[in-house]
């Protein structure tokens, strides 16, 4: 393969385009929209996100981190007992969503930060950490990623939910739900919005993740029994953290052993 200047760019941090007033006033109508739409007209969708964490997360766990919180949608499934939620802490960009997330869940820690930058969290602290439809939307994934295996125990889990984003079945999919709501509300191109929101497919995403942590478990919707995005919609990962420090040791020991040898 011919390398070329673009073959050599690196991939991250991804640019965004700056929106102007109008769309980002749209975007955030949209996104709010969007999640009441979700839940009420395609629910069989909304519960694999949620469900698919839940019935796979560890039987015996105390500090948890959801990443990209909200208002508290997925909370809403966890049923935790009152000890329990004053261990969950919800992390988002949005104080307006967390304060709403407080009023629901009185108990929860809410986080206002980005996990694109070192948080005050201290290391090795979490044993869950939650990212639902999370991923596909960060332009600094490997930076992201970098913080989550930093805060997250040794025999920690991570879970995650991301879409079959460029699939054929979740093209479809997009088509004759969330793009003709999209242009009809707001007689509108959705081209701009939806590449400014999921900057990152599967492809990309599994690569990063296999930099910091050994996949346990993948589950695909719907159609589980063929493991394959075109059909599919999401995929759901278990995940435990790869212990970054002995790899840079052995990388260490691997390079001082080619000096001796030379």
């Amino acid at each position: 393969m011919l390398l070329t200047n673009n073959n050599l760019k690196k991939k991250f941090p991804k640019k965004i385009k700056k929106l102007s007033l109008k769309q980002k006033r749209i975007s955030d109508d949209f996104m709010k929209y969007w999640h009441s739409v979700l839940h009420n007209n395609y629910s069989i969708v909304d519960k694999f996100n949620h469900e698919y964490v839940v019935n796979s997360r560890p039987k015996n766990f105390k500090n948890v981190l959801e990443i990209g919180a909200g208002d508290g949608e997925h909370l809403r499934y966890e049923k935790l007992s009152k000890k329990k939620l004053q261990n969950y802490f919800a992390m988002d960009i949005r104080q307006n969503m967390l304060s709403k997330l407080n009023k629901e869940f009185e108990g929860v820690n809410s986080y206002k930060g980005d996990c694109q930058k070192k948080t005050s969290f201290k290391s090795n602290f979490f044993d869950r950490v939650i990212a639902i439809h999370v991923l596909e939307h960060l332009p600094n994934l490997p930076k992201a990623l970098s913080e989550i295996n930093r805060v997250i125990k040794k025999n920690g889990i991570l879970q995650i939910v991301i879409p079959c984003e460029g699939s054929l079945a979740y093209s479809i999919a997009r088509k004759i739900s969330a793009e003709r709501i999209f242009k009809k509300r707001y007689k509108m191109n959705y081209k701009w919005f939806i590449e400014r929101e999921h900057l990152n497919i599967p492809s990309e995403i599994f690569e990063e993740l296999e930099k910091f942590f050994k996949i346990l478990s993948v589950s695909y919707f719907p159609i589980s029994i063929i493991p394959l995005e075109f059909c599919n919609l999401c995929i759901g990962l278990n995940l435990k953290k790869k212990l970054i420090e002995k790899i840079k040791e052995k990388k260490s020991n691997c390079y001082r052993l080619c000096r001796i040898y030379r």
